[in-house]
């Protein structure tokens, strides 16, 4: 079949499935293969998606009418009712990347639950703004545009020069004083390519606790808030 499930692959890239919630979405299990399949366009196509055990989906819409799977969908240049096809499936895609999976946009686990706290905090995705660093992602301030947080894997070496494995990273905007304090700790560096008076670096391997990094985060954005001109009036 034409591209082999890019499209899926692609959809589910930045995801991971919670297997917990799949079969209240609806999906049937059998053994660790797990089904979900429903009719579109009035019920002239059928749609069967299946996660596997790791959690890989794939994808398949059969035509009603002549009892065949139809693959148009999945070609570069789409007609009209192919293009109608495919936004019909790509929204059951979104229903269940949006009830049964989470971000995963990184390869730490601590990275990721991270980011889903930013997201539930500050109503704010990582965005990917360099080609050349796919996995470097940056969090800025809905309202000023202001950067508070940058992701990055990076070689430990350029933290530790005795060290060579790539490692996880944020980088957050902190008082100097603040920054001089934790310095002392475990896995807190001076901040790797970004200034190292106002920036800090934290290697994001669960040393300490999602709850004292989103502390952290809290404060750096704090940094990027509007502060009011106004005067209170007596």
């Amino acid at each position: 079949m034409a591209n082999n499930f890019q499209l899926e692959q692609e959809f589910f890239k930045y995801s991971k499935v919670n297997f917990s919630k799949l079969l209240g979405f609806g999906f049937t299990k059998n053994k660790s293969t797990y089904t979900y399949s429903t009719n579109i366009i009035n019920n002239t196509f059928k749609v069967v998606i299946t996660i596997n055990s790791h959690g890989l989906v794939n994808g398949h819409i059969y035509d009603l009418n002549f009892n065949d799977e139809y693959s148009n969908f999945r070609r570069e240049t789409l007609g009209i009712y192919a293009s109608r096809v495919k936004e019909a499936y790509l929204n059951i895609l979104t229903n269940i990347k949006n009830t049964c999976f989470i971000s995963s946009y990184f390869n730490y686990d601590q990275t990721n639950r991270l980011v889903n706290l930013i997201q539930e905090k500050y109503n704010c995705s990582p965005e990917f703004p360099w080609d050349n660093e796919p996995q470097f992602a940056v969090f800025k301030n809905p309202d000023t545009k202001k950067w508070y947080g940058l992701i990055m894997n990076i070689n430990k070496n350029k933290l530790e020069p005795e060290a060579n494995y790539e490692v996880e990273v944020i980088n957050i905007k902190l008082a100097p004083s603040k920054i001089m304090e934790l310095l002392t700790k475990p896995v807190f560096y001076p901040a790797y390519h970004m200034n190292k008076k106002n920036w800090l670096t934290i290697i994001l391997d669960d040393t300490i606790s999602d709850s004292e990094i989103m502390s952290l985060i809290e404060e750096s954005y704090s940094f990027t808030v509007k502060k009011s001109n106004s005067k209170i009036k007596n």
